[in-house]
């Protein structure tokens, strides 16, 4: 991974939840995905959530990361969402943190 690129990642997130009024209450990087447990009034569809976060944050990174100028896109169209259903929020929030210790 590109040095501190996942620390201005975050900061973009976090900048873009705010703007959404929604909450980040877990993420955590990988080498190639994130994983967030974010919680958010049902006014956003998580394919608008998903939308929002990757159009700001791919516009910004790419300009700051001349590294990543030549890959055509920053994001494939994919992306996982999951309600917390019967599951307790803090089991989906130590998951998300623990995704870096596991390997």
């Amino acid at each position: 991974m590109i040095p501190n690129m996942e620390k201005r990642f975050k900061e973009l997130v976090k900048n873009k939840c705010d703007d959404l009024d929604i909450e980040i209450i877990a993420i955590e990087c990988d080498k190639d995905h994130t994983h967030m447990f974010l919680n958010c009034l049902p006014i956003l569809s998580p394919s608008d959530i998903m939308q929002q976060i990757k159009g700001y944050t791919s516009k910004i990174i790419r300009n700051e990361f001349s590294e990543l100028e030549r890959m055509p896109s920053l994001w494939t169209r994919s992306y996982f969402v999951s309600t917390a259903g019967n599951v307790c929020s803090e089991t989906i929030k130590q998951y998300v943190e623990n995704q870096k210790k596991r390997y």
